[in-house]
């Protein structure tokens, strides 16, 4: 298969996993049959066996030992199953990516929604068909929050550089992209990360004494009772009724506190196998870059990987769901059974509870780089920006927006430097001043992720991405849209005056008053932010707000979109141009619609 058309190896792939799955269907079929004859053959043969010839039960044992081996045979054959299953469904995503289907068919990572995030909202990062579900196949909980945590705030050049020689080498490294993909089976999202932290920080619940020595010898000494009481020992019977007592009382001052942290154990590692096989994976691949490295370290802890330990407390854990089983259950009064696991279990965190987040953000960051690499990998067309520590700096040749069809999104150019900080961007409705500070915010966030971007070259400082696009109005808050507009670019100012440069993306700044305030605020606002260094784009449809440029001493340039009326319809080609627009559409669009506007 070509690895390196990333559509093509999906297609073929897909195409081999569909043949794999018809004939293990074809298998699983013939188990059935096979399995109920013998089934059907047993039973025959037993009543023949028993009545008439009971010298050839060795008949019997065979039949029985085939049967037991078609179980064998025909539960491996389901598991092949499954993981064929998984297979298929990993396939078609990446063809749907491919394909521009890929809407609605990911993690939307609306959890991660912030209204006071900065960004977040106005360029489409998070919900259904938003950057997030683009990029992320991340199975862990860990990992969508290292992701989500990536593509919401910028760091240093020097850690971007770091991610970015991450994600080309895991980009190449396909094979254990797709094991690690695979991991675990089909268990997803079962891992609470913030919970399983929490339980491996707290305190103990059982002594070791009780857990150790006191119960185990209760139990020990119900148990002989028992024993003794159905063989018919004198006095055992009265000695049966009193360590019954005793020991359900002694059970029952415990449940009050070890069942509610037996619950919340459970809770908090229910699908531990996947975090471990994903560790797994890391502990045992080989890496060049210094990012991976490190994360790989990280894993080992005293001569002991974390996969290892995190088997070993999944092992404790399935002894300790074996709690809800009704036979143990009835028996966990009297021997003890929960107060013991939750005695194994304290031990297992006394010694390894320290290092569990340690490995959670290992593991995160591992799935968040995998998740970037996968994206580069079904992106050759993309670059990786060049950073510098000089700014601020946003140049960018061919750049388009990463979420629209590969067919369908337009390129352009955009300069954002010390010499012009500011574009402001005139143009009639539907002309694409919206996508194109969507386009510009969200490959700056997908550049300072570590991945690479939809654009020919990109060079870029680092830059805190600010944008007002869709500031929404808040009926349970108490807040008009204008006033949460307002609230926005006071957090941008803030921004800009005490923390790293600002990249603003600001469209129909102000466009909730009247046109004289709108023209004083909007350059009193543009003229703080380029004050304290910030560059970034001002959108309009308001004309009057271009006149703004000339009294910004050159640091500013007009630019804009055009429309064009051909044979009765509005056509855009959303070709960024130099100057202020000079047509309008408003009027237009609305009689397309069916709306009398004529002038009289």
């Amino acid at each position: 298969m070509d690895v390196l058309d990333p559509l093509r190896y999906y297609r073929d792939a897909l195409a081999k996993a569909q043949y794999d799955e018809s004939r293990l269907k074809r298998s699983d079929r013939l188990y059935v049959v096979v399995k109920l004859v013998l089934f059907l053959l047993l039973v025959v043969l037993s009543a023949t066996v028993v009545r008439y010839a009971p010298h050839d039960a060795w008949m019997l044992v065979l039949v029985l030992a085939v049967l037991v081996a078609a179980f064998v045979l025909h539960e491996r054959t389901l598991k092949q199953l499954g993981r064929c299953g998984q297979r298929l469904r990993y396939y078609r995503q990446g063809v749907a990516r491919m394909e521009d289907r890929w809407v609605g068919t990911g993690q939307s990572g609306e959890e991660f929604v912030h209204s006071d995030h900065l960004y977040a909202r106005d360029l489409d990062v998070f919900g259904a068909g938003g950057l997030f579900e683009l990029v992320s196949i991340a199975k862990t909980s860990a990992g969508r929050e290292a992701l989500a945590a990536w593509l919401m705030a910028p760091v240093r050049v020097k850690y971007v550089q770091e991610r970015q020689e991450a994600v080309k080498e895991l980009a190449l490294l396909y094979a254990f992209r797709e094991e690690t993909a695979l991991a675990g089976g089909e268990m997803e999202g079962g891992i609470r990360s913030e919970r399983l932290v929490g339980w491996s920080d707290g305190e103990p619940v059982v002594a070791r004494w009780f857990a150790f020595v006191v119960a185990p010898l209760l139990a020990v000494l119900w148990l002989a009772s028992v024993v003794f009481t159905l063989m018919g020992t004198k006095g055992a019977l009265e000695f049966l009724i009193g360590i019954s007592l005793v020991n359900y009382s002694v059970s029952y001052l415990c449940s009050k506190r070890m069942f509610p942290e037996a619950d919340k154990v459970e809770e908090a590692a229910h699908e531990l196998p996947l975090l471990a096989a994903v560790m797994e994976l890391m502990e045992q691949e080989e890496f060049s870059a210094e990012m991976l490295q490190k994360l790989q370290a990280g894993l080992t802890t005293d001569g002991v990987r974390a996969s290892q330990a995190l088997k070993r407390l999944h092992r404790r854990m399935q002894w300790l769901e074996s709690r809800h089983n009704m036979f143990v259950k009835v028996l966990d009064a009297f021997m003890f059974w929960t107060p013991v696991c939750l005695g194994f279990l304290d031990v297992w965190r006394a010694r390894y509870g320290k290092n569990v987040e340690k490995w959670l953000l290992a593991a995160g960051d591992v799935e968040a780089l995998h998740a970037l690499a996968c994206y580069a990998w079904e992106h050759p067309e993309n670059t990786y920006p060049e950073f510098v520590t000089v700014g601020p700096l946003f140049v960018a040749e061919g750049l388009k927006h990463p979420l629209l069809p590969r067919g369908r999104a337009v390129t352009n150019d955009v300069r954002l430097d010390k010499e012009q900080q500011l574009m402001m961007l005139s143009g009639p409705n539907m002309a694409g001043k919206s996508t194109l500070l969507r386009a510009i915010g969200l490959n700056a966030v997908l550049a300072q992720a570590g991945a690479p971007v939809c654009a020919t070259k990109l060079r870029m400082s680092e830059l805190l991405v600010a944008a007002s696009i869709c500031v929404l109005d808040s009926l349970q808050g108490g807040l008009s849209r204008f006033y949460a507009e307002i609230q926005r670019l006071k957090q941008m100012q803030d921004l800009a005056e005490h923390g790293p440069k600002v990249l603003f993306l600001l469209d129909e700044l102000l466009s909730g008053t009247n046109s004289k305030d709108r023209r004083t605020g909007t350059e009193a606002m543009v003229r703080s932010l380029l004050k304290h260094g910030a560059v970034g784009i001002v959108t309009t449809h308001d004309l009057a707000l271009t006149e703004i440029v000339e009294q910004l001493e050159g640091k500013a340039a007009n630019y804009h979109f055009e429309d064009h009326y051909i044979d009765g319809e509005l056509v855009f080609d959303y070709r960024l141009v130099a100057g202020v627009a000079q047509t309008t559409n408003a009027l237009k669009l609305m009689r397309a619609v069916g709306l009398d506007v004529e002038v009289g």
